[in-house]
């Protein structure tokens, strides 16, 4: 008898997931996860400089089986292009949530997830068995490729995302060990997308492309399609992306207990740009607060933080690129006292006041300051005209694991999100049925209202 390989394993392990034996807290998780993503998603079709109104309009023109919802977008297509767009609408305000090790869980894979349990009328118990197969995927084989660096090289949602919405989707259509061992290794064919094109739309369809392969890789594997067995084997993921760089004994070492969504949690965002500025921001809000803080006021303004370039830019190319500048969200903080989709326009990032002052924000690269997500801090000094300085070290990352957003502020969140497109009772009528998701018969009135909301940019 041949030995059993560690991808048959851990397929093994992520088909034993079921929704009646989940703990309470993964259930409750799995429905802040839904709410937050379909936020998200409407807020993404708005997105100021296109990526909804064009991603909408591309898959409108490929037409397609009516069988899953586009966001706002008032049709349906067939399952994978509705994967796609979705999942591009998820990830195109970078408002999308994150966890530890870093990694973006939900764009990739539940964008895929509604799309079939919509057209196979799946009720909501599956859904929460689907995210919690998902998430728990994505987060093992982000463990194990432990040469996956953060701003480097491939983008996470189309390398370990994808294997997350195929794993989810496998789930959906009760496909059997044979089948899943299939569409794993055909998922790691689709796998790829590269952090260099960060600041643009294309990183936002990083995780509509693994979405939407997600759905094609696991329907495939349904119909017969052949494929590596063994993916995360010899010459497999991990060999050919990361050089062997890895620890493949993490993909089931300690598997689902606890599932990783409950411990050490998940990340919400309270603001739609990259994690790594969240703790500048948070630094000049409550600096513009604590000492009145205005424009015409601020001489210069020095932001100490770690090395990690992915986020130095000093001078963004467009409102877009903005998301990612360390430099550009710190003085978008202390000149507004907020920061929200509008924050990231073309028309905010090339407004007088931001022209003038932008080049006087000074990103100091500090050896001393920790680099890994969950140890680092920021340091915001604000040097005013009339030569006081105030100054705050930001250690806290509130919405990051340890630190969860109240429901308060997730529901905040998610009707900031919906507001420019959804009436407030659409709105509510979206919250009480994901609230109570597990109850739910089937996802047609939710995906409904979601495919009707105004789409406006």
């Amino acid at each position: 008898m041949s030995r059993k390989t560690l991808t048959t394993e851990f397929a093994e392990k992520l088909l034993a997931i079921e929704y009646r034996t989940l703990p309470s807290a993964a259930v409750d998780m799995a429905r802040q996860v839904v709410l937050d993503g379909l936020g998200v998603m409407v807020a993404g079709a708005n997105e100021p400089l296109g990526v909804g109104r064009i991603s909408i309009d591309y898959v409108r023109g490929m037409g397609g089986s009516e069988q899953a919802s586009v966001v706002t977008g008032g049709f349906k297509t067939a399952m994978q292009n509705a994967a796609y767009v979705n999942g591009t609408l998820a990830h195109a305000l970078d408002w999308d949530n994150t966890w530890y090790p870093l990694n973006h869980p939900t764009s990739p894979t539940l964008p895929a997830i509604l799309a079939i349990a919509e057209h196979h009328r799946l009720p909501g118990e599956r859904v929460i068995e689907a995210v919690a197969v998902a998430f728990e995927v994505q987060a093992r084989v982000r463990l194990a490729a432990t040469g996956l660096k953060t701003g480097q090289g491939f983008h996470k949602p189309g390398t370990t995302g994808i294997f997350g919405a195929t794993a989810g989707a496998a789930r959906l259509l009760g496909l059997s060990l044979p089948q899943t061992l299939a569409a794993l290794g055909l998922a790691g064919s689709r796998a790829g997308s590269l952090s260099l094109n960060t600041g643009t739309m294309t990183k936002s369809s990083h995780s509509g492309h693994a979405a939407r392969m997600g759905v094609e890789c696991a329907v495939l594997a349904q119909m017969g399609w052949s494929a590596s067995t063994d993916v995360f084997g010899p010459k497999g993921f991990f060999d050919t992306f990361l050089h062997g760089e890895a620890d493949p004994g993490k993909l089931v070492e300690g598997f689902a207990a606890p599932l990783r969504m409950v411990e050490p949690g998940v990340g919400f965002k309270k603001y739609p740009s990259n994690y790594f500025t969240h703790r500048p921001i948070d630094a000049a809000l409550a600096l513009r607060a604590e000492h009145g803080i205005r424009g015409e006021q601020i001489d210069s303004v020095e932001v100490r933080f770690p090395p990690f370039e992915y986020v130095n830019r000093p001078a963004p190319r467009t409102g877009l690129d903005g998301k990612f500048s360390i430099q550009y969200a710190t003085l978008v903080a202390l000149l507004d006292g907020e920061v929200t989709i509008d924050s990231f326009t073309n028309q905010r990032r090339f407004a007088v006041d931001v022209e003038a002052l932008l080049p006087s924000v000074k990103l100091v690269v500090d050896q001393a300051i920790p680099s890994e997500f969950d140890d680092t801090w920021a340091v915001v000094t604000v040097r005013l005209k009339d030569g006081r300085a105030p100054s705050l070290k930001m250690r806290e990352l509130s919405g990051w694991v340890g630190h969860p957003l109240t429901r308060e502020q997730r529901l905040k969140k998610f009707f900031a999100a919906t507001r420019h497109a959804l009436p407030e009772d659409a709105a509510r009528e979206v919250l009480g049925c994901v609230e109570r998701l597990d109850a739910q018969d089937d996802l047609l009135g939710v995906m409904s209202i979601l495919r009707d909301a105004r789409h406006c940019a």
